[in-house]
């Protein structure tokens, strides 16, 4: 069932994976990477080779501030529906024009 495997490899277990393409995540991968049923996410990297790199996704820390603007937006678009208004997509473009943007990178504190 199991067996430990490279030399930088803890420990290799295999998982059937089911007509609905799901697997159960045997007992010892759980274990290691310490996953709570029913709460934890998983992260999977897909490397080269064919190969794929399971952990566990860490928790976020919550942002307060960024949590009570949101919160203030939502009341403030159900109280005052009215005010919503379509973005011009191309006022948009204008405003970006000559950067270089890519919406996967991560936005760091210093930028």
């Amino acid at each position: 069932m199991y067996a430990y495997g490279h030399l930088n490899t803890a420990l290799t277990v295999d998982s059937k994976v089911t007509s609905r393409s799901q697997t159960t995540i045997p007992a010892p991968v759980r274990e290691a990477l310490k996953i709570k049923p029913g709460t934890d996410h998983l992260k999977y990297e897909i490397l080269p080779g064919g190969k794929v790199l399971l952990s566990r996704q860490e928790a976020t820390q919550e942002d307060d501030v960024m949590n009570a603007f949101l919160q203030f937006l939502a009341a403030d678009i159900k109280n005052s529906p009215q005010n919503v208004q379509p973005f011009d997509m191309s006022r948009g473009r204008e405003l970006v024009a000559g950067m270089d943007v890519n919406i996967d990178d991560d936005i760091c504190d210093e930028e």
